[in-house]
Parts: C-alpha cells; structure tokens; sequence
C-alpha cells in the first residue's frame, strides 16, 4: 500500500430515490422538471413528498391521470397540493415561476396533436410565460390558418405541432419570420404511425431555419422557446 488517501465515495441514497438538481436555474435558467412516465408509484411518491416540502415551483410531465391517486394517497398529499392537468398529462406543484416578458404561439394541425400542444402550453405558462394554442389550423383547410395568421406572427417564438405529414412546418416557415420550433407528433396511420414521417418531414422541410424537436416532445420545444426569451431579455 503507498499510504495514498482514499477519498470516501459520495453518497447518493437508496437506488429507488432521485438526486434533486436544486441547483439547474441558475446553470441554464430552468428548473428541474421531473418525468414521470418511467418511474414507479412510490418514487414518485418521495419525488413528491421533497418537493412538496422544499416549496419551490415544479414541473411533473407525463403523469398520467389514472395514477394521479395512487401517488398522491404513497406521498399522504392533499389533491389540492397540486395542479394537474389531464390533457397535458402535467402537474404543478408549488405554484407557477414568476411572470416574465415573452409570448410563444403554440399552433397544432389537429385535435389529435391537443396533447402536445398542451404539454408545451403548460410548461410555459408554468414557467411565467404567456402561451396562446392555435388548435385545428392544419392544411387540410388553409382557410383556418389563413384567419389566424396574424396572429400568430406577432409571437416572439411559434412551435409547430402536426403529425401525419407534418406540411404545417413548413407552410408557416414561409409565414412567419421569428423563431420556430417544429414539434412532430406520433399522430397518423400507415406509414405515418408513430411520427417517423411528420419527423423527416419536418427535417427536411426547405424553410430556412426551422429547429426541430423529437417526436411528441412539447416539453422540450417549450423548454427551447424559454432559452430564446432568456436571451432575448439577456440583450
């Protein structure tokens, strides 16, 4: 033996329980938001349980309603202790950030593409920033579009969320001159099932400029929308 000292290892906790980032906004300007989805009941339940007590605003995405008791009855939380949403599959905790400058516009292709664009409506409202939905405004009808399209451009930020072909994209990448941030959605049948087409679409769309997102994840357009703004307000 050289006598070397051995440094104690770190403790993380038990393997079931989560290590909080209390510490994200103030690296990159955003809180932690917990993923529910892959976690079980009862670690949900604790995630919970330290969030509730900490007092800060949290973001839970992906809970869906139907284990919503089953968490609230492992954490011994009063439904009211949160607010969730059923569409949007999200929950808050702790109250909304403060309000903040900025408008995003949340444009969908369909009904069926709601529940993303409500994820990312719900993660900027929970983030203190004003979010509008434009819902059913696809290309099927343009009319629709063409109504709201004014709208729309006086946005600071625009996410685009459409499946089957994703042609929203890029029709409002020739519109609009701010930031978009294309969201393809799982929504369709046939070779458009499970978003891989709305996907290449959106990636190869020829409007200039456009950034886009993984399959159905309104959570992580919102969360680029906000990182646009915190450099708008930066300048």
């Amino acid at each position: 033996m050289s006598g070397r000292t051995v440094p104690a290892k770190r403790s993380w906790g038990r393997a079931d329980m989560h290590v909080p980032d209390h510490d994200r906004t103030s690296r990159i300007g955003m809180p932690e938001a917990v993923l529910c989805s892959p976690k079980s009941d009862g670690q949900l339940a604790a995630i919970l349980v330290d969030h509730v007590e900490r007092g800060a605003p949290t973001l839970f995405t992906r809970l869906a309603v139907d284990r919503l008791d089953a968490v609230l009855a492992g954490a011994s939380v009063d439904a009211s202790a949160i607010d969730h949403d059923a569409i949007s599959s999200t929950a808050i905790v702790g109250g909304t950030l403060t309000a903040r400058p900025g408008r995003v516009a949340i444009v969908a292709a369909g009904t069926s593409d709601q529940a993303v664009a409500a994820e990312a409506a719900r993660t900027l409202t929970f983030s203190g920033i004003d979010a509008t939905q434009y819902v059913d405004v696809g290309v099927a009808g343009l009319w629709r579009l063409e109504a709201r399209i004014d709208e729309i451009r006086h946005a600071d930020v625009v996410i685009v969320v459409a499946g089957m072909d994703a042609a929203l994209v890029s029709v409002l990448g020739g519109l609009v001159a701010n930031p978009i941030i294309a969201v393809p959605t799982s929504v369709g049948y046939g070779v458009a099932a499970g978003g891989s087409t709305a996907l290449h679409s959106a990636l190869a769309t020829c409007a200039q400029g456009v950034a886009v997102m993984n399959v159905d994840n309104g959570f992580g357009a919102a969360c680029a929308a906000i990182r646009i703004l915190n450099l708008v307000e930066a300048s």
